[in-house]
């Protein structure tokens, strides 16, 4: 067995050695990384002056401008903001108060939700605790909640913090990395917040395996959304005055939440609603326990943009020599959500991105294939713009009919998990990668870049690749603070932002994408999967569920 084994070794070795690295391009591309970083000025502009980005709100709009300003600034050719297809209305605020004025004045933090409509001016009112999360708690509040406005949540413990929210990898999470994703492998156990599979971090910590953001499955967001459909109806015939919840998890400050309604106004639209922190939202209802009065004041101004309804990705590209008609892809998502600027989610990926494009063209480095840069739009409402991308460019995943062009992409390449910088990169189950990726990620060793996780990761754009048989992937990174204080939340801003992360994997994402763009072969390619048609609507007696 030994033997066996050292055989094994020995082949593993040989293809390694194998893949050819350019060390000296990859010495100038860290170097002009580095050195010459442009990063967090593209991040100020995507965060400080435009965002947030909310898909077709004005500063989505305005920051797809500036971004493909910049890009043909860079040297780029055929960039574009190319629409997709329907998306439905934009949402903007312009103002956002919220006050306990009894028994004392108390500013209460937080914001409004996406698709809320505004106030008409200064709202006061009562409110009253009325946790509404199944059919059933509709039944109990009716006839109660007319002029009222709406806690809609149980009050949620916040713990004392001994500690930062933030934190790294250490090397024992990155070893677990390298193990399959076996299913009743016991060293595995779920994450509450993620579902994702994980192990323990340092000191007992949760390490989330794959992205640390809250993802549902189709039928369980289906299931949410009409609920949330049903349950705005009943608040509207009620007279409900407002909606006030703790968003979904934070403290300290910290108010995680998202929207209240539906962007393409096929759904009854919700009273105003708006989630503010849970400290301030216990204190309120400690009040109402105690029967003591208590009045709270708002006033939302927020405007729906109904002019275009269609979206766009932002695309360019840096064209390729003897092999200009195969692609290599790189991509982020491009829009946020509106509690903060959409600094880690996604403005850092973005300005990696457009790094990355910064840095190839600086150093005039020549690459066989054509290089092209994909920011999307609407992956918050699930990965919209990539999954319209492959649909047109490379295959339908619902009859799996692959184009021409499905056979000359080379690979593409994804960064969207906040700040964090690069540990190694996920294979996507497709272990034939593993060899190159290897050569690929050992000169930035020295940067703690040397994992090679054969596991798959989700809830990103690479998806839309992957299941089309396309080589996507996306890089392991640092939670830093994505889960526990930034991710869709009101601290989603440029000061969470680590300047060395980004430039650390500007350098590796620029080498990968010349390796990728130089390499006498394109990917290996998992096969190609079966058809995945979409669900049929089903009949509930006269409603219809389902997409």
């Amino acid at each position: 067995m030994r033997r066996i084994l050292g055989l094994a070794g020995l082949m593993a070795l040989a293809v390694h050695a194998e893949e050819k690295v350019d060390l000296h391009t990859v010495h100038r591309i860290r170097g002009e990384a580095f050195d010459n970083s442009r990063v967090m000025e593209h991040l100020f502009y995507l965060t400080d002056v435009h965002g947030p980005r909310l898909t077709n709100s004005p500063g989505f709009r305005a920051a797809g401008a500036w971004t493909a300003k910049r890009l043909e600034e860079y040297g780029l050719v055929n960039v574009k903001l190319e629409k997709w297809g329907p998306f439905g209305r934009g949402w903007s605020y312009s103002k956002f108060a919220a006050d306990l004025t009894e028994p004392g004045y108390q500013p209460l933090l937080g914001f409004p939700l996406a698709w809320s409509p505004g106030t008409g001016g200064p709202l006061t009112g009562e409110p009253v605790l009325a946790p509404m999360r199944a059919e059933a708690d509709l039944a109990r509040y009716k006839g109660k909640l007319r002029g009222k406005i709406v806690l809609i949540d149980q009050p949620r413990d916040t713990p004392v913090r001994l500690r930062g929210p933030g934190r790294r990898y250490a090397a024992p999470d990155l070893s677990d990395l390298f193990f399959a994703d076996i299913p009743g492998r016991r060293e595995l156990e779920p994450v509450a917040r993620t579902g994702a599979p994980s192990t323990r971090g340092p000191a007992g910590t949760p390490l989330a395996i794959g992205p640390v953001s809250p993802r549902e499955t189709p039928s369980d967001s289906e299931a949410r959304r009409r609920f949330q459909a049903r349950r705005n109806e009943f608040l509207k015939a009620e007279g409900a005055a407002a909606i006030v919840s703790t968003g979904t998890e934070g403290d300290g400050g910290t108010v995680f939440a998202t929207s209240a309604g539906d962007r393409d106004g096929s759904r009854p639209a919700p009273p105003p609603a708006m989630a503010i922190t849970p400290e301030h939202y216990n204190r309120i209802v400690r009040l109402l326990e105690k029967k003591i009065p208590v009045k709270l004041r708002f006033e939302l101004q927020a405007q729906f943009h109904d002019e275009t309804l269609d979206s766009f990705n932002i695309v360019g590209e840096i064209p390729g020599g003897s092999k200009k008609d195969e692609v290599v892809m790189i991509g982020a998502h491009f829009d946020s959500w509106h509690g903060g600027t959409g600094a880690t989610d996604n403005a850092a990926g973005s300005a990696v991105m457009i790094e990355v494009m910064r840095v190839l063209k600086a150093l005039q480095l020549k690459m066989d294939r054509t290089v092209r840069i994909a920011l999307w739009s609407g992956e918050e409402q699930g990965l919209l713009g990539s999954k319209a991308y492959v649909k047109e460019h490379f295959a339908d995943p619902e009859v799996m009919r692959t184009t021409e062009r499905h056979g000359r992409l080379a690979g593409y390449f994804n960064y969207d998990n906040g700040t964090g910088k690069i540990r190694g990169v996920y294979l996507q189950g497709n272990d034939m990668v593993r060899p190159v990726f290897e050569a690929w990620l050992a000169p930035f060793k020295d940067l703690g870049a040397d994992t090679i996780s054969i596991r798959k990761t989700g809830g990103t754009d690479h998806l839309s690749f992957d299941a089309v048989g396309l080589p996507g992937f996306q890089f392991i990174q640092d939670p830093v603070e994505y889960a526990s204080r930034t991710h869709h939340s009101n601290m989603d801003t440029y000061d969470h932002v680590e300047d060395t992360d980004l430039r650390q994997a500007s350098a590796i994402i620029a080498s990968f994408t010349y390796n990728a763009a130089t390499r006498s072969e394109m990917l290996p390619r998992k096969p190609l999967p079966k058809p995945q048609p979409k669900a049929q609507p089903q009949r509930e007696g006269s409603r219809v569920t389902g997409n």
